[in-house]
């Protein structure tokens, strides 16, 4: 998960503070040293990492926070905080054009996920209602057109490309076959360099020059750490960039580079790419951001992306199908796929308050359980799905060697199914006036005693 590094650090220092009744200035200082070496470790910019803890320190040695009744409490709303004005205090996302289209420059070293998240943002706009229109301007690495061609057909959205022209009249056209079809926003894929020289500067200066895009876009890699920040300084020095998109997020990255671009370079970070799927895409809040770091988890992000993946349709049939408890296998099974749809578990359980603090073997076992779930269910016929009051030892032992598993993880399947009923039946159908019973104190016990299930 995204900071897991970072958020351990700074838990680990925030727990001696609340262990704290009382909280001396000699305590913030030592706790903000800890702070400290947590983000030089994480590849945070040296004077970034000092400034950052300089103004911390000044307003959590204040009377009003050491004489508090919870002094840590107001310690670590502070960093909060300041972490939030490091990585740019608001959120911000693409400039519209007055008048469409929209014209994106998509930029970076190459390696850097330039091509694919030209197809993540065209998504992202298309589902907002835009019509986006992809635009083939690396012409140098070889298969570059095919590979948009192809990430183009994943997203449905077009591509233009004229082989191996001049990427300037390349861009040049494509911006005049949008306005002649109705495309509101263009993505420029341009040309990478494994660094920053002269050539690629040139080219890219000649783009801007005859386009004038409305934003231009550097993605960097966070793996790379701090040298994506030098990066972003490059480009915005010899090229002036918009925005910043930071890929690999989710992966076992230190996190400097989205901590550190910010207050470098003075651009914001606008999106973060958080997975390899082209719907692993996220506008950047930073606030949100701060969250996850502190193991407060992001909720509201959560949220949307459940309200954006999760099929209405099937949500009301499954309001229906609880209403008249008749959930059913099938149904379980539909819940694990949606779930899917949202990402993966470990992303799942990072926006979760204290998911920082699930492990990675855990996360990789529960993802393994759900596999192994979806495979048993998978193994069954469609009668035992609707009942499985009728599974007995000889059907076990025949789903068990279908589904590649063993009877006892048929049974803790079954076991769990049955535990999952009883919670929506304490809580499921009509009150006597009509309306829908009242959540009874003992579905927390029904809950408590799921502790098997991977979600």
């Amino acid at each position: 998960m995204a900071f897991e590094g970072l958020s351990e650090k700074l838990e680990q220092a925030f727990k001696k503070l609340r262990s704290k009744g009382k909280v001396s200035e000699a305590d913030v200082r030592e706790a903000m040293r800890e702070v400290r070496l947590a983000l030089l470790e994480a590849d945070v910019s040296y004077k970034v990492a000092k400034d950052f803890i300089q103004s911390v320190t000044e307003k959590a040695i204040g009377a009003q926070v050491l004489e508090s009744l919870t002094p840590a409490q107001h310690i670590i709303k502070i960093v909060n905080e300041e972490l939030t004005t490091l990585m740019g205090s608001e959120a911000t996302t693409i400039r519209f054009a007055s008048k469409p289209p929209t014209i994106v420059m998509m930029c970076g070293l190459q390696g850097s996920g330039k091509t694919t998240h030209a197809a993540k943002l065209a998504r992202h706009y298309k589902k907002s209602g835009r019509r986006p229109l992809l635009v083939a301007c690396d012409i140098y690495r070889p298969a570059a057109i095919n590979q948009l061609q192809v990430v183009g057909g994943q997203v449905d959205v077009p591509v233009f490309e004229m082989g191996t022209e001049n990427p300037v009249v390349i861009a040049k056209k494509a911006v005049l076959h949008a306005k002649d079809y109705g495309f509101d926003m263009v993505f420029l894929d341009t040309a990478g360099r494994l660094q920053i020289d002269e050539v690629l500067m040139d080219e890219l200066k000649n783009i801007k020059s005859e386009v004038e895009p409305d934003e231009i876009m550097l993605v960097v890699d966070a793996m790379t750490g701090q040298e994506a920040v030098n990066v972003a300084k490059g480009f915005d020095d010899a090229l002036g960039i918009d925005g910043v998109i930071i890929t690999k997020l989710d992966g076992d990255t230190r996190g400097g580079a989205a901590l550190s671009v910010k207050a470098v370079t003075g651009k914001p970070i606008k999106f973060v790419g958080m997975g390899e799927k082209l719907d692993a895409l996220e506008p950047f809040y930073p606030d949100r951001m701060a969250s996850r770091i502190l193991g407060m988890g992001d909720m509201l992000t959560l949220i949307e992306k459940a309200q954006t993946d999760y099929d209405a349709k099937e949500a009301e049939k499954l309001a229906q199908k609880l209403e008249e408890n008749a959930f059913d296998l099938n149904d379980l099974m539909d819940q694990m796929k949606q779930i899917r749809k949202m990402g993966s578990l470990s992303s799942i359980i990072g926006m979760l308050p204290g998911g920082a603090k699930v492990s990675d073997e855990e996360t990789a076992e529960g993802e393994v359980q759900m596999v192994r779930m979806e495979a048993i269910i998978g193994s069954m016929t469609a009668r035992e799905r609707q009942k499985p009051d009728i599974i007995n030892p000889s059907r076990k032992r025949r789903i068990a060697a279908g589904s590649g598993t063993r009877v006892e993880d048929v049974n803790r399947l079954l076991k769990q199914f049955t535990q999952m009923q009883k919670m929506f039946k304490q809580f499921g159908g009509k009150g006597k006036k009509g309306g829908r019973k009242r959540m009874p104190f003992g579905m927390r016990q029904a809950m408590n005693n799921m502790d098997q299930m991977p979600f």
